[in-house]
């Protein structure tokens, strides 16, 4: 083995309870470096959660004080900033970073006065850093960004000196390597960066935990009975993710299979949304068929159990850097409906692995769930072909391809010295 290396990441925040995408190619990745004899930490701010250290497994997780550098914020503005990570200010982040002993790389999963604070400590330090995009940078729509941004919009942002400071507008520039989830962003990278070290690394899926899940137990602590058919959602709930569009169409959906429930899985990053969701379904006579779970603890049983009490998955994304859920249905055995946009349509083969709809056409997301509520050959046939694929998917294979990334940035580094 290559000698052992000792990764840094930073991140805005990392919670289980609001865990997604990010989070979780974080956590296992660095899992698996460490099963190798690596070190792996996570440095990050405490939005959600309170300043201190921590550990999950064998990963560990170091949380500092951070302010949200805007004037005249509001309790509710900061709330949706911290929900959507926002772009926060932690100067004792900064300088923990410059403490930290025998760095190999930094790697940051952020941009703006983070990820600017991982490049000036790299650059004191002499170390290599590199950067990961997981579908923001360049691919969001315009819609998507202007939810992000409403929180701050119009307010006077007393943090851009840091963020001068600290080079944020350099952060991709300056990298020793841009690492992109989705292809899509890949290719928007290399052809904006063509003298960079671009890589495309897919994220993954713990296979075995999702194929041996047991769906009873999900069914009998949430009260559905043997009857009732499941059409699941695992996501954020978010504006970006369509659970909205999803229940207009569960709604036409639903009115010849009354046996079928619409059960959305997910932590609240809008909760404007939520509500917005719920109304909706209450005012559709659908409360009791629909079921908002607002987050499951990754550790949790219950999260592969839910895909395992399922009897199909939907995913109506109005923008996916990957879709990373996809893989755990995949894993679960269920059939899959989703958006043919983004990063889904990387991995994902329309009539063969999944079926892949317009999220803007909620007919189409309805036709998609009844296609697959009423052809039981195709859901087999789905779920055949997704398992025969999900092989290349394996946590140990990504951070395989990580590893190979990190080596080689840092020989590179340590030629051109």
């Amino acid at each position: 083995m290559a000698e052992p290396m000792k990764i840094v990441h930073v991140m805005r925040r990392f919670v289980p309870e609001k865990w997604g995408g990010t989070e979780c190619v974080v956590f296992h990745v660095s899992r698996e470096l460490i099963g190798e004899g690596h070190e792996c930490c996570i440095h990050c701010t405490a939005m959600l959660s309170a300043p201190g250290r921590d550990s999950m497994e064998a990963v560990s997780v170091t949380r500092y004080r951070f302010v949200l550098p805007w004037f005249g914020l509001s309790r509710e503005a900061k709330e949706a900033l911290c929900l959507k990570g926002g772009s926060p200010l932690s100067l004792p982040l900064f300088f923990a970073l410059l403490r930290e002993k025998d760095v190999s790389l930094i790697h940051t999963h952020v941009q703006h006065r983070l990820g600017g604070m991982a490049r000036t400590v790299a650059r004191l330090r002499r170390i290599p850093y590199v950067v990961s995009l997981h579908g923001d940078c360049y691919t969001m729509p315009k819609a998507q960004n202007e939810h992000m941004t409403a929180p701050f919009s119009g307010k006077p942002e007393w943090g851009k000196i840091f963020g001068a400071a600290f080079g944020s507008r350099r952060v991709l520039s300056d990298a020793d390597g841009i690492i992109c989830v989705g292809l899509a962003e890949y290719e928007a990278v290399r052809e904006r960066f063509p003298t960079k070290s671009v890589f495309h690394v897919p994220n993954g899926v713990d296979v075995d935990r999702f194929s041996q899940a047991d769906g009873a137990e999900f069914r009998k602590a949430h009260g559905f009975s043997p009857a009732e058919k499941i059409v699941l959602c695992v996501s954020r709930v978010d504006y970006q993710k369509n659970q909205l569009g999803l229940l207009r169409a569960f709604a036409r959906f639903s009115v010849d299979r009354p046996d079928h429930r619409l059960v959305l899985v997910g932590p609240v990053t809008a909760r404007d949304y939520r509500d917005e969701i719920a109304a909706e379904a209450e005012r559709m006579g659908l409360a009791e068929k629909v079921r908002i779970i607002e987050g499951l603890h990754p550790a949790d049983p219950m999260l592969p159990a839910a895909y395992k009490a399922a009897e199909q998955f939907a995913l109506p994304s109005l923008h996916e850097p990957f879709g990373i859920v996809v893989l755990e249905a995949w894993a679960a055995g269920l059939p899959v409906l989703a958006s043919k946009l983004g990063g889904i349509v990387d991995f994902a083969t329309d009539g063969q692995t999944a079926l892949l709809i317009d999220p803007e056409d909620e007919e189409a997301i309805g036709r998609g769930m009844a296609e697959l509520a009423d052809d039981e050959i195709l859901r087999n046939r789905l779920s055949r072909k997704a398992l025969d694929a999900i092989g290349n998917y394996g946590w140990d294979a990504v951070a395989a391809r990580m590893r190979e990334i990190y080596e080689g940035v840092i020989r590179t580094r340590h030629a051109h010295r």
